[in-house]
């Protein structure tokens, strides 16, 4: 096996393959600015003037939240943990139909151009500041981390600097976006939704066939323990059983597409209610193919080193650059291969970037610029949202930078949604769920629920997890020159009082300790703060069950999805 420094070499074709996409992600923005030219209005540019269809608002959700965290770490999670991750399809199903029925319809209703435009109609202005403020602190810190991840695979297949890497793909997102506004993100996301796919499936190809073929992958990764599905633990503890990916992983993702800015923006973007429901169930589909691939693909590259293990021998530092070493290890002699698959790393990062930096902007200009100023004109509202895209990349680009420190960055982003979007869901749970709940019970959850939320994470990096509880998988090193090792022959500390408790809550539960914390907090509250006088003053459209809609809704829905599943 040839050493990482050997491979760092890209061919002209592989730089013409990656060079096309930024050309043609340039290319849309310039499309979509140069024909919306004469529509100088907010919501043309950050809504798309409401009249997107369902399906390429679909690929987008899919792109924009299956960024180059799933391309680089989705693969590394299946090579060291197992197939475990892969029933997080069955919680995304859940949240499509959960979020399908219940919230979209609320938001698209009350036809608001923030999530938390709601928390003031339900609540008051100061919940609503609160709400946004968290979801900006998450957005951008999820960014950042999404940056450092294709800069990362550039790097080790390359050379090329960390530095310029990250410069590169800020310069780029902020530039089609803002010049473009959300069609050109939209539009992007469906090209580098595709890329994403091909990327995979061009390391499938080649590396299955060196393994000896799919049944040989499977044989070797089912006589290693790589194929599993059936751990149904309780021990909330458990870093993936099947519990805390159901439970937990479905409140993780609510928090994202039921009430992330980011999302909801896509779905009020539609040009009916119909379609917007339409694109969720599309978007299941969607990342169904990602999960599955990404997960082949880990499977794969366990096959290839199945004997002697990259990262225990020393040949990569982190486990986020095992793919990037597999690329260059089997795919460097086939010019522009290589280069299809950073185009992959890459086109998950444009979609998710460009699209968080589209939602800060619009949520900062409708949520703390528009109600002080409610007279600005359209065509110095769309200004402002074009320097709020710009200042919002380079934020994003600093935290980039802050992500090398970071060992395993899909752990810390998923912690990420859970931390921040716990508590964010907790809220609006209050809101659409609880009629007692009043602005003193949302804001007090709220602040208590991010609080506990700062809490778990300090304790959870201080005590981090112990094996008993990950359950990493042996990765042999017997086939190593020089090197007779594997790498879960290492002291295992014992923890005890909250640090075997609380601190080593599996990070999948994360928002179901900190949902039920907020709500819980938020209720008590409101009931003793006079929630119980008010709730007949509720307005009955921002709650979810103020009738038997929610009941309608989900009926409806289910038979549109058993047409689509016939259709297919």
């Amino acid at each position: 096996m040839s050493n990482l420094e050997d491979q760092r070499s890209f061919s002209a074709g592989d730089y013409v393959v990656f060079g096309c996409l930024f050309f043609v992600s340039a290319l849309i923005g310039l499309f979509f600015a140069y024909r919306d030219r004469k529509k100088k209005s907010a919501e043309n540019y950050l809504l798309a003037g409401r009249t997107m269809s369902g399906w390429p608002v679909a690929l987008s959700l899919t792109a924009s939240f299956m960024s180059a965290i799933t391309v680089l770490g989705t693969p590394a999670e299946v090579y060291i943990y197992g197939t475990m991750f892969w029933w997080f399809f069955i919680a995304y199903t859940i949240v499509a139909i959960v979020t399908a029925t219940i919230f979209v319809p609320v938001f698209y209703k009350l036809g608001i151009s923030s999530t938390y435009e709601y928390l003031e109609m339900r609540f008051d202005r100061s919940v609503r500041i609160a709400g946004t403020c968290a979801f900006i602190i998450q957005t951008v810190l999820y960014m950042g981390m999404v940056m450092y991840m294709p800069a990362l695979a550039l790097n080790k297949v390359t050379g090329l600097s960390l530095i310029v890497s990250i410069v590169v793909t800020s310069l780029v997102c902020i530039f089609y976006t803002c010049i473009g506004g959300m069609k050109a993100v939209v539009w992007n996301d469906v090209v580098q939704c595709f890329v994403m796919w091909v990327g995979f499936v061009a390391i499938i190809i080649k590396g299955s066939s060196d393994a000896g073929g799919i049944s040989k992958v499977i044989s070797i990764a089912n006589e290693n323990g790589r194929i599993d599905f059936w751990r149904f633990d309780l021990d909330p503890r458990i870093r993936h059983s099947f519990w805390s990916i159901i439970i937990g992983g479905s409140l993780m993702w609510l928090s994202v597409y039921a009430i992330n800015q980011s999302m909801v923006q896509r779905y009020l973007s539609c040009r009916s209610l119909a379609q917007a429901k339409l694109s969720l169930y599309l978007n299941d589909i969607g990342l169904f193919l990602v999960i599955s691939l990404a997960s082949l693909t880990g499977l794969i590259m366990f096959a290839v080193y199945n004997k002697c293990d990259p990262l225990t021998s020393g040949k990569v530092e982190k486990s986020d650059q095992l793919i990037p070493y597999l690329v260059m290890d089997i795919l460097h002699s086939l010019p522009g291969i290589p280069g299809i698959f950073v185009a992959a790393a890459y086109s998950g990062t444009l979609s998710t970037v460009s699209t968080g930096i589209n939602a800060l902007a619009c949520s900062t200009y409708e949520d703390l610029i528009k109600p002080a100023k409610p007279d600005i004109s359209d065509s110095k509202a769309v200004l402002i949202s074009k320097i709020l895209v710009i200042i919002y990349g380079l934020l994003g680009l600093g935290v980039a930078f802050l992500s090398s420190l970071l060992d395993k960055v899909l752990t810390m982003a998923l912690k990420m949604f859970g931390i921040i979007g716990g508590p964010l869901l907790g809220i609006f749970c209050l809101g659409i769920f609880t009629p007692v709940a009043n602005s003193k019970g949302a804001l007090a959850g709220l602040i208590g629920g991010l609080a506990a939320g700062l809490w778990l994470a300090v304790g959870s990096y201080m005590y981090p997890p112990t094996v008993e509880f990950t359950r990493a998988l042996p990765l042999p090193t017997v086939g190593c020159i020089g090197l007779n090792v594997t790498s879960s022959s290492t002291m295992v500390p014992e923890y005890t009082g909250l640090a075997n408790t609380l601190y080593a809550l599996s990070y999948c539960h994360y928002s179901t300790f900190l949902v039920l914390f907020t709500w819980t907090l938020g209720v008590i509250v409101s009931l003793l703060t006079g929630g119980l006088k008010s709730r007949h003053d509720v307005d009955p459209r921002l709650l979810a069950f103020g009738g038997d809609e929610v009941l309608i809704n989900l009926q409806v829905d289910l038979k549109r999805l058993h047409v689509l599943n016939l259709t297919l």
